[in-house]
């Protein structure tokens, strides 16, 4: 069957180069954990987790149970960390196919322990990954009330506390102020965690702005002070593209970017081409009118791939390797490009929507900036209907 000329193209060798690069930044005492999750923002979870564990993940990072099983299905031999825990109900089935879930309430817990002990399972057989709180105020549980969690992991349970984890909410602001306050927090819930006679594998913090800006030192030195093992959770710098870090960025991350290879190219064929006369009315409420004779080109893609509505008379996509400007608003399942200064556009000529084509690339930071959002929305809005094809 011939598919609609919408697609997503990814590289899977650029994503096995990415996990390498990255690997080799954090260094061979620092653990990268590859996450995959949101369908590997956006460019396929079954094409992508095979490729992270083949340039040498060992663990795969999942928003929830229905992705890990996913990931477990595709990834037999990864561990699975599931970072938004177990919802109720699913503890059985993380516990029957070895995933790894992340907790820190006491119902979590409960969720936990009461499917282990329905299915006779020892102490200490559930590896648990702890997440505390430091500063963002989303998930965790704070240093504070911290005593009350650890008790759950002490005495004749099953539930083992394999690692502590946080989330840096503000590792692109380059002076690290907030950093350093977040880990000052994590200091205390640790030295709580060691005063209560566990003694958990792993560390968990940071994701690419962590790494790529070399911020891993100090927590390497948390980990090693508490006798764990760092690990940093890399996303979108796996998939090609470094954060933008605010007032300035780092030199370090300046050079990452530039080996940094994206994995992730958005095409469309062109439909149909027409002219129209001066005075020509395009799209819904004619939010663009042609100045001019002009020739157009329709699109078999709209905002229900994800591309923007915003976009609509302010972007531009790539055809013959030349910027054709998108002219009136962007349709559910169409889009108009102005290809009047683009000699011989004709139906079925390849335009790039988000990549290189000749000397010419549009990158998710553009789509973001014209849209007043972050790269990481941009990847994940593109729909479910274009389909994502291995290069």
């Amino acid at each position: 069957m011939n598919l609609r000329p919408c697609r997503v193209e990814i590289s899977t060798r650029a994503l096995e180069n990415n996990f390498r690069l990255l690997s080799n930044l954090a260094g061979s005492d620092v653990e990268v954990l590859a996450m995959v999750k949101a369908d590997a923002y956006g460019h396929s979870l079954a094409l992508c987790a095979p490729a992270a564990v083949r340039a040498g993940a060992r663990w795969l990072g999942v928003t929830s149970v229905e992705e890990a099983l996913q990931a477990r299905s595709l990834c037999p031999d990864a561990r699975v960390l599931v970072m938004t825990g177990c919802f109720p109900g699913e503890g059985a089935v993380a516990l029957r196919h070895s995933l790894t879930p992340v907790a820190w309430d006491q119902w979590q817990l409960d969720e936990l322990e009461t499917a282990a002990r329905s299915a006779g399972l020892g102490e200490g057989s559930v590896p648990v990954h702890l997440e505390i709180d430091t500063g963002m105020s989303r998930q965790g549980v704070s240093p504070e009330e911290l005593a009350p969690v650890l008790v759950r992991f002490s005495g004749e349970t099953p539930l083992r506390l394999e690692g502590v984890l946080t989330h840096l909410y503000a590792a692109d602001e380059s002076d690290g102020c907030a950093n350093q306050a977040q880990l000052a927090q994590l200091e205390t819930a640790l030295a709580r965690i060691a005063a209560a006679g566990l003694k958990p594998h792993w560390l968990s913090a940071g994701a690419s702005a962590t790494l790529l800006s070399a911020g891993l030192g100090r927590i390497a030195a948390i980990a090693a002070k508490w006798g764990l093992k760092p690990m940093v959770r890399p996303g979108l710098a796996l998939y090609g593209v470094a954060p933008q870090f605010v007032p300035d960025e780092p030199p370090n991350v300046t050079e990452a970017r530039k080996r940094l290879r994206p994995v992730l190219t958005w095409k469309a064929h062109v439909a149909s081409v027409r002219s129209v006369p001066a005075g020509a009315a395009v799209g819904y409420n004619g939010t663009f009118v042609a100045a001019e004779p002009m020739r157009l080109a329709l699109l078999p893609v709209g905002y229900a791939d994800g591309l923007d509505r915003r976009l609509g008379n302010r972007f531009s996509l790539l055809v013959h390797g030349q910027r054709a400007p998108l002219v009136g608003r962007v349709s559910m399942d169409l889009a108009v490009i102005d290809v009047t200064e683009i000699d011989g556009v004709e139906p079925g000529d390849e335009v790039v929507i988000l990549g290189a084509q000749r000397a010419e690339t549009i990158t998710a930071d553009d789509h973001a900036e014209a849209t007043g959002t972050i790269p990481w929305e941009v990847f994940t809005r593109i729909g479910a209907r274009v389909p994502r094809m291995q290069i």
